[in-house]
């Protein structure tokens, strides 16, 4: 799940689409998600597109590659492509940085999940690290963290994603709806679930409103503090 806000400063607020899947039904399904500076993530995604359209030798495509794995040495090799072609136009490299979380399945092997830094090297999700998050993470980090269980069904792990959303949203004024998600399902090679949730969605007002009053209620069920003499 993503967020589609941007900024370029809070008197500059728009709407852009962070989350990009691409595939070949029966052989293989590929979803990235982008944060940092939007130049380079539309970059980033176009050339990846372009490439699957047109692929050659020199530049292999996500539609293509064997593995994951590989997928994932691609999407860092583009990063840094990007991110290096700022650099000899003499600008300030930092200004330019993005991380990419690229996740997916390619016949013949499982599901991977990979962070993506802006130097182009890379760390896989595990069983110690099961999830990853990018842009602005302290906020609702903290409700993942807590409630997150790898037998949470597709549907809870929906909710628990909008209400680690809903904490940062009510935080942090770079991060807002719409929130586009996809679901995947092991074995299926190709996108599964797809959609947007608009900020004024009954069932995202629901949960807003539902967390917000559960958080008071769990407040004034603990023990009361008393200051002694």
């Amino acid at each position: 799940m993503s967020d589609t806000r941007t900024n370029a400063g809070l008197d500059n607020i728009s709407t852009y689409r962070k989350l990009t899947t691409w595939e070949e039904p029966g052989e293989r399904a590929i979803t990235i998600m982008t944060a940092g500076n939007l130049a380079t993530t539309q970059s980033v995604v176009g050339l990846l597109d372009e490439r699957t359209k047109a692929p050659d030798d020199r530049q292999p495509s996500l539609l293509a590659v064997p593995s994951m794995f590989q997928a994932a040495r691609l999407v860092g090799d583009a990063l840094r492509e990007v991110i290096s072609r700022q650099e000899d136009t003499g600008q300030n490299a930092d200004s330019f940085g993005a991380t990419i979380i690229l996740g997916g399945q390619i016949v013949g092997g499982p599901p991977r999940l990979f962070l993506i830094y802006p130097e182009g090297n890379f760390i896989e999700a595990g069983d110690d690290t099961p999830f990853f998050q990018i842009g602005e993470i302290k906020y609702g980090r903290p409700i993942l963290v807590r409630a997150y269980d790898p037998d949470l069904s597709f549907e809870d792990a929906m909710r628990l994603m909008l209400v680690s959303f809903d904490s940062t949203v009510k935080a942090n004024l770079t991060v807002g709806a719409p929130f586009d998600f996809h679901v995947y399902e092991e074995g299926s090679l190709q996108t599964g679930r797809t959609g947007r949730l608009l900020g004024d969605d009954p069932y995202v007002h629901s949960v807003t409103q539902g967390w917000g009053d559960a958080l008071k209620d769990a407040l004034e069920s603990l023990p009361p503090f008393g200051f002694s003499d």
